[in-house]
């Protein structure tokens, strides 16, 4: 049962040690992670370990272990200027969106980026993947930008990509990036929206860590397109094929948002000089930096 990434009633009750009459009691009062499937109750370990660890008792004079000085998560070139010219002392590793939640939860990281993307309103997605997580339930979400993801190809667009069927239909060499990344994730949104399965696309061997390294492999002629904003293309010289203007948000907690890096970081997203990079940069709409949209 250690290794099921899904536990059925009876499982999730003796996983949890507690009888399945009070497990019904509390999916009856949606008080428990899980999902309903052809008619029977799935329970995801990993949300269930979150689930009991938010709940956890932290007795008077119990603190917290501070998280190292990091903002996990999603790439981005203007947060990665935003972090060095602020004086934060943050640091940014980029391993996708979902990869940067999970460190959060763990508290390997001050901060997480994000932009999460599904089949149906993504403008949400953020909000509600944080408020799926039980682990993040002191979490503050705040605005960082709005900016432009689209198809990176080579200069001049020789293929004449404009669609994800158009990368089908001409077999282009797409770059993929890793599970649970937000551009992967905008890819298999995008993807459900044509109704189109991802394996009809013909894709490089092995995911793309972020987009840059999408950007470098395009220019070494390793693949012929991959999904990036319009920033990375134009900090690597490659042409953009627009897809959405999506939400890119940072997520901590409640602590760490009031402690000095964090704040140092939030004065200056209000400073005219963020405004000027983002414009020089392209493909961001800053008007959302510094709003908390959720505070938990």
């Amino acid at each position: 049962m250690q290794d099921d990434v899904f536990l059925t009633t009876d499982e999730a009750a003796v996983y949890l040690r507690m009888k399945e009459r009070k497990l019904y009691e509390l999916v009856a009062n949606g008080a428990v992670p899980c999902s309903k499937v052809s008619g029977k109750w799935l329970f995801p370990r990993a949300a269930l370990d979150r689930w009991v660890a938010a709940g956890l008792a932290r007795p008077d004079g119990f603190v917290a272990e501070p998280a190292p000085p990091i903002v996990g998560g999603s790439h981005d070139p203007l947060l990665e200027w935003a972090l060095r010219q602020s004086g934060s002392g943050l640091a940014l590793l980029a391993e996708g969106s979902e990869a940067g939640l999970d460190r959060l939860e763990r508290n390997e990281v001050a901060a997480a980026a994000i932009h999460l993307h599904d089949s149906g309103d993504d403008a949400a997605a953020n909000r509600s993947g944080v408020i799926a997580r039980a682990g993040l339930h002191d979490a503050v979400v705040i605005g960082f930008a709005r900016r432009e993801q689209g198809f990176l190809v080579a200069p001049g667009n020789p293929l004449a990509i404009g669609t994800l069927d158009d990368v089908a239909r001409r077999e282009a060499r797409i770059g993929l990036r890793p599970a649970g990344a937000g551009a992967q994730l905008l890819l298999a949104a995008v993807a459900a929206r044509s109704g189109m399965a991802l394996d009809r696309l013909r894709h490089a061997p092995v995911p793309y860590p972020t987009g840059p390294d999408l950007a470098l492999a395009i220019r070494g002629d390793e693949i012929d397109c991959g999904i990036a904003t319009r920033a990375v293309a134009a900090l690597h010289g490659l042409g953009f094929v627009p897809l959405v203007w999506e939400t890119f948000d940072l997520v901590l907690r409640r602590r760490t948002y009031f402690e000095p890096p964090a704040q140092r970081l939030f004065a200056f997203l209000r400073e005219p000089v963020f405004a000027r990079r983002a414009e020089a940069l392209g493909g961001y709409d800053v008007a959302p930096a510094g709003i908390v949209k959720l505070n938990r």
